[in-house]
């Protein structure tokens, strides 16, 4: 008799699975670049539907959410394909809870029966306490306020007498200077005497007040003293936990290897929430009951945070900064799938076109799906294909960027003298660019849009609208026609140069609120990106001639 189920795993209906025996996977999801399979979008009803079940749930994932979703297949007891299902899981926390039984466990359980988790965690939740009552203690601004209110009324009292002291030395200099030889003479000792007396009254005044306010000033650093040791030893429990966590985090791979999340990134220390995403939930909950893994997907529910772009039901690639080391472990013995980007840029090298050279410089026509400089998977690159084609090139050469989606113009120095005179224009904004797009939304109009940019740092290339850390971003636009209902073409000036600055702008809900068409990190994907950059202007490196250049989208 076989053995029931966990409550995780998810039975797919036989005439689905059946409609897609003919298209299931052969190889794994590339989870960084992938369109999610029919089964996947499936799995995702599914979950959106026992999300919406709960109201606890539902109502936390109405403030935004990743989800993700695994298909896999329980092996047979005899040969011949097994039975398929999926696998559900969330980032993080759902409704407050690490674990709901309709979803996979976390990779470590944080109310482990070992309690060192919960323990420590309550140390550092009364260290957190502490730490606000004195912030928020009125005897502490009390204290604060009245050794300010002392310090100015006594930095006011010298001042007075630095004033008349001021005043005194001014006299005595006229005294000097319309006295005769015999009575500068006479008063001369009278005069320095009187310097000599004021600067000791200023010096004994300043001991005088700084003694009185001493016994505030010593209490005020004693508190000062207490609540900066219980922030650092509150951040050196957090940290210490975090290291005991993942120190604790195991994973596992295809091959049957085990490892922790501390020696995946050994020797530095895990980016806070590593092993917390969905992925790797998923793939150590299916490796651990000796599942076959056929494909995966996240996915977005609820409204999107201020700071990032996410769309609700759209499918997102796992994260960079703390899913890849991991996941690039556990993928081992897997035949995963190629990953596309590095297939296309492969193909887009051969279609790079030199629209002009010279000695000096050369400008292309970049491809959209084609790196501007290499990157860390041994593809051609725009520099690596200039280099080839002009073998004359020497020097960095790069002076600006495209971002691999995007086509268009770009200028690249063959020397150095030609780089350096090239990147003061573009360090002072002086060289002019003009963007072709297609979005998706209606715009009117033209206007500019001001909206700092900063990188995400968990979330690797993606970038984030940030008022406390972003940098100054603006981008004009002007709406030129809508070829079909839904479409606006528009005309983009970029004032600054943010990385995805064009793309954000246009996507952000601040800013135009329509996604550039193909842009799968802030909008959906399509057969490309449609961002073209069609004109570039700027003074030659001779310093004698100004260059100007157009190449238009083609985009209908």
């Amino acid at each position: 008799m076989p053995m029931p189920h966990p409550t995780w795993f998810h039975p797919l209906a036989a005439d689905i699975v059946r409609a897609a025996a003919p298209d299931l996977p052969r190889r794994f999801t590339f989870p960084f670049h992938y369109t999610p399979h029919p089964l996947c979008k499936v799995a995702a009803a599914r979950v959106r539907q026992e999300v919406e079940g709960s109201a606890a749930m539902a109502a936390d994932a109405r403030e935004g959410k990743m989800f993700g979703v695994l298909i896999v297949e329980v092996p047979a007891p005899e040969a011949g394909c097994g039975e398929i299902g999926f696998l559900a899981a969330y980032s993080a926390q759902l409704a407050g809870r690490y674990s709901w039984p309709w979803f996979v466990p976390p990779v470590f359980d944080m109310l482990h029966p070992e309690g060192h988790y919960m323990a420590e965690e309550r140390r550092i939740s009364h260290l957190t306490q502490r730490i606000v009552e004195m912030e928020t203690s009125g005897a502490w601004y009390r204290l604060k306020a009245d050794v300010d209110a002392m310090r100015k009324a006594d930095e006011e009292r010298l001042e007075a007498l630095r004033r008349q002291m001021a005043l005194a030395k001014s006299r005595r200099d006229e005294r000097r200077r319309n006295a005769t030889p015999e009575e500068l003479e006479r008063i001369s000792a009278l005069l320095t005497r009187e310097s000599q007396r004021q600067r000791a009254d200023y010096r004994r005044l300043k001991r005088t007040l700084a003694e009185a306010r001493q016994p505030h000033e010593e209490a005020l650093a004693e508190q000062g003293r207490r609540h900066r040791m219980l922030r650092e030893e509150r951040q050196r429990r957090s940290l210490a936990l975090q290291r005991w966590i993942f120190s604790r985090s195991t994973v596992s791979n295809a091959l049957g290897e085990r490892t922790t999340l501390s020696e995946i990134f050994h020797p530095a220390l895990p980016p806070a929430g590593t092993g917390e995403c969905c992925g790797p939930k998923l793939l150590e909950c299916a490796y651990r009951h000796g599942w076959r893994p056929l494909c995966m997907a996240e996915f977005w529910m609820g409204r999107s945070p201020a700071e990032e772009l996410r769309v609700d039901g759209r499918y997102y690639p796992a994260c960079r900064s703390k899913c890849r080391p991991v996941l690039q472990f556990m993928l081992r013995g897997l035949d995963v799938e190629p990953n596309p980007v590095v297939e296309r840029n492969r193909r887009m090298a051969g279609q790079m076109r030199i629209v002009y050279a010279d000695g000096d410089i050369a400008v292309v026509d970049k491809p959209s799906g084609m790196l501007s400089v290499p990157g860390n998977d041994e593809v051609p690159s725009v520099r690596d294909e200039v280099r080839r084609r002009l073998p004359q090139a020497e020097g960095p050469m790069m002076v600006h960027r495209l971002d691999m989606d995007t086509s268009g113009l770009m200028v690249v120095a063959l020397h150095m003298r030609a780089y350096h005179a090239l990147q003061r224009q573009f360090e002072t904004h002086t060289v002019a660019k003009r963007y072709e797009a297609l979005v998706d939304g209606h715009v009117e109009g033209e206007g500019d849009i001001a909206l700092p940019l900063a990188p995400d740092v968990d979330d690797r290339p993606r970038q984030k609208v940030s008022v406390a850390h972003g940098h100054r971003a603006l981008t004009h636009y002007r709406a030129t026609d809508h070829p079909q209902p839904g479409v606006t073409r528009l005309l983009l000036w970029p004032q600054t140069g943010r990385t995805h600055q064009l793309r954000v702008h246009c996507a952000h809900p601040q800013g135009l609120g329509c996604a550039i068409i193909g842009d799968a990190l802030y909008g959906r994907a399509a057969t490309r990106l449609m961002l073209h950059a069609a004109e570039i202007a700027f003074l030659h490196p001779d310093g004698k001639h100004q260059m100007h250049f157009v190449v238009p989208s083609g985009f209908r």
